[in-house]
């Protein structure tokens, strides 16, 4: 591309199944020399890499960062300057809460080109893999998606019960952790206590485990069952279609 010195291909894996991933993400994963992989990126897609690719896993876990940002974004930088065909691998979609634009952001600003290649979203494809559409003619005409954790140094606040309100589903990425404070900002904005509520564990994986409750007691529950990360949490009226559609999934 002219005015670049390289090109840096910020790609979407998909939510964890691997045949998920797009078909310009696959061919594009099949040609790269290097790729710069996360945690939550299925192993099936790494064998796709032709045998001389170089596979760098750049992982972050809670509390555990195999590389800082700054450290993926210099390596980023030095892998295309030296002509390498550069794939930046994500789980899910780059672009949510993926950290892709501050990879793309540094990497233009040093005279390397990106082209960003959207992936699946686990927050739409695990409540499908559930049995639950976060749309339905008659029950929800609208969602929101939003983190169950912002950056440390982060002066914003999530209004959970807001957005809630003004929504008919609301999808909780990350938010695990969190889930006893969402919930109890979400009941003390007003959220009726007897809204479903559904926790997709592990979503479109084998591993695949959802947790069904309410409001009042989903946080009594993902204790009891052990939930653990990745989850997505999905509160709203459309978790009652799940009776219908659970085997569809």
């Amino acid at each position: 591309m002219a005015g670049c010195s390289g090109k840096v291909f910020v790609v979407g894996a998909g939510p964890g199944d691997p045949s998920l991933i797009t078909v310009k993400g696959l061919q594009l994963l099949r040609e790269a020399d290097v790729i710069l992989y996360d945690r939550l990126v299925p192993g099936e897609l790494l064998k796709e890499a032709k045998p001389s690719a170089e596979k760098i896993y750049v992982g972050k876990a809670p509390g555990a960062h195999t590389y800082t940002q700054e450290e993926i974004n210099k390596m980023l930088l030095s892998l295309a300057l030296k002509g390498k065909t550069v794939v930046r691998l994500h789980g899910g979609d780059p672009y949510v809460f993926g950290r892709g634009e501050e990879e793309c952001a540094f990497l233009l600003s040093n005279g390397v080109c990106c082209e960003v290649v959207p992936g699946v979203t686990s927050a739409l494809a695990a409540p499908a893999y559930a049995g639950i559409p976060v749309t339905s003619r008659g029950i929800s005409s609208s969602f929101a998606v939003v983190t169950g954790r912002v950056a440390p140094d982060s002066s914003k606040t999530i209004r959970y019960s807001e957005i809630a309100r003004a929504v008919d589903t609301l999808i909780i990425l990350m938010g695990v952790s969190e889930l006893e404070n969402i919930v109890a900002d979400l009941l003390a904005g007003g959220v009726d206590p007897s809204t479903p509520v559904a926790i997709v564990e592990q979503g479109t994986t084998p591993s695949q485990r959802v947790i069904v409750g309410r409001l009042r007691n989903i946080v009594e529950l993902a204790r009891r069952e052990r939930v653990s990360p990745p989850a997505v949490v999905v509160v709203g009226n459309v978790v009652k279609l799940r009776e219908k559609l659970w085997k569809l999934a």
